[in-house]
Order: structure tokens, then sequence, then C-alpha cells
């Protein structure tokens, strides 16, 4: 089972992406505060289910993976495949490229 290539991402079309796709539940800032989902502030290099006051599933508190590119590219094409059992009720990004500038996006301004 190759790992599949990851194409490089342009974290301002990224921006858009996460405008359109993901700002209805999360938000990015050193606030500590949640919305729907948790806040992503310092989200690259967290394990799931980590994030300071949020309430978690199980099956996102066990998953036990670190959220870098490689992880976040799998997430993100189909969350409840990848983690089974998490609230996250998102169907996915099935373009690549959209996912890979998401992707961009999240690993300039998810970083503590």
């Amino acid at each position: 089972m190759g790992a599949e290539k990851i194409p490089t991402g342009d974290a301002t079309k990224g921006a858009k992406v996460f405008k359109q796709r993901c700002a209805q539940c999360h938000v990015i800032d050193q606030s500590g505060k949640h919305k729907t989902g948790p806040n992503l502030y310092g989200l690259i290099g967290r394990k799931t289910g980590q994030a300071p006051g949020f309430s978690y599933t199980q099956a996102n508190q066990n998953k036990g993976i670190t959220w870098n590119k490689d992880t976040l590219w799998v997430y993100l094409e189909n969350p409840s495949k990848y983690i089974p059992g998490t609230k996250m009720v998102f169907a996915g990004i099935k373009k690549g490229q959209e996912r890979a500038d998401l992707i961009a996006y999240l690993e300039e301004e998810c970083k503590k």
C-alpha cells in the first residue's frame, strides 16, 4: 500500500476553503473558545481529541494519531471513515487540490 502523493497546497486558496467549508464549526485563534467543533489553534502536532475544554467522542480521543499533513490528508477526505464514531458530521473534501490547499492553510494558521 503506497503512500499517496499529496499535491502542493496554496494557503491563500486554503483560507477560502476554510471560510466556505470549516468556519461554520471551527475557529483558529488563541482564545481557547470552541464552536460546534474544537478551536483548531495548535492543531498541527497535537494528538486527536486533545483540544483543552472541548468534549470529544471516545472514538476521537482513542484514535491516537498526531495531526500533520499526512493524517489530515486522509481525515479530510472522509472524517467518519478515518475516525468511525466521530461526531463531526462533515462529508469531507473529495477534490485533492482543495484538500491540499486547506492543509497548507491549516499548517500556517494552526501552529502554536
